[in-house]
């Protein structure tokens, strides 16, 4: 699964109204006539291929540290927070001990964890009475994880905001999951692009599901054609990795799709040139498959005015 552009908090569902996303000042996009000429010569192995990648991504949301095991998230303010399953407890949890021990968060942002009595609670498989935590922010492997049975609990960062996550390998999301349903494959959507990068990255701020702003960088544009009307996406480039990433809402967001929008990745021309936007691979974005996660929305540019009827479909989620 690849990286999200945002931290964990507690998500909350923001329907999208899809809207603008043609531009007809934009650089010229590739022909209607290039797009039916790769259409029609999708190789016979195309389907296969297709039906490869779809069982890897579900078998990576299978997978026990995948999207489906977080089963507990909130926030956290600074202070001394209890933490444990019991209802008096300050963050209470859906599972584990009834006391777990206490949290500490510092008006500095340090972190601690003093483990309560009994709680069997260990990091990196030892016991422990008292530890300093880190976020997934803070580098030397964070986030830290306080492991008790099946269940990890850890905190972590977006900005100055802190927030608690608690993982579940037992999650009745994770062992509930049989599937995502999907338009049917259709070759016509392997959208063949120009891309046009750009001098130096321009800069764009993605805003999260729970408000956050994330700042990103955004290293050229890909611009294609669809039934004689040109559109274009700007991709996010993820730190360390030469796929494009977009984010985008289309017509068909918050009625057959998830309304926050949906992720597609694409492979990087070398320069300018081509590339293929396969929008049968148009996936759910992790928020949409748990609401314990936190992703960021569609920049109002990858908002499309047309009905992207091709990848995957609203998930029926199991929280």
């Amino acid at each position: 699964m690849r990286s999200v552009h945002a931290a964990a908090l507690l998500a909350a569902v923001l329907f999208l109204s899809a809207c603008g996303g043609s531009d007809p000042a934009a650089a010229p996009s590739a022909t209607a006539a290039d797009q039916q000429a790769a259409a029609v010569s999708v190789p016979d192995d195309d389907l296969a291929s297709f039906e490869t990648w779809q069982r890897e991504r579900e078998d990576r949301l299978r997978d026990p540290d995948g999207w489906l095991s977080f089963t507990g998230s909130g926030q956290v303010a600074p202070g001394r927070h209890r933490v444990g399953r019991d209802a008096d407890n300050d963050i209470v949890l859906p599972t584990g001990p009834g006391r777990l021990g206490v949290l500490e968060l510092g008006d500095d942002g340090t972190l601690a964890f003093e483990a309560a009595p009994g709680s069997e609670a260990t990091i990196d498989g030892a016991s422990f009475t008292r530890a300093a935590l880190r976020t997934q922010l803070d580098g030397g492997n964070g986030p830290t994880h306080v492991e008790v049975g099946q269940t990890r609990f850890y905190v972590v960062r977006t900005g100055d905001r802190h927030g608690w996550r608690l993982r579940d390998r037992a999650s009745p999301a994770r062992l509930a999951f049989n599937g995502i349903e999907r338009f049917p494959f259709d070759p016509s959507w392997r959208v063949v692009a120009d891309w046009e990068p750009f001098d130096v990255p321009r800069q764009i701020e993605l805003v999260s599901v729970i408000g956050t702003i994330d700042p990103a960088q955004v290293p050229g544009r890909a611009t294609f054609e669809r039934d004689g009307r040109r559109y274009t996406l700007l991709p996010v480039a993820e730190e360390g990795d030469d796929t494009l990433f977009f984010i985008l809402a289309d017509r068909t967001s918050g009625k057959q799709t998830y309304g926050g929008g949906r992720f597609l990745y694409a492979e990087r021309p070398a320069a300018a040139g081509r590339l293929v936007l396969d929008f049968n691979r148009a996936q759910n974005p992790p928020c949409a498959l748990n609401g314990h996660v936190v992703c960021p929305t569609p920049p109002p540019e990858n908002r499309l005015d047309l009905p992207v009827t091709a990848g995957e479909k609203t998930y029926a989620a199991v929280h």
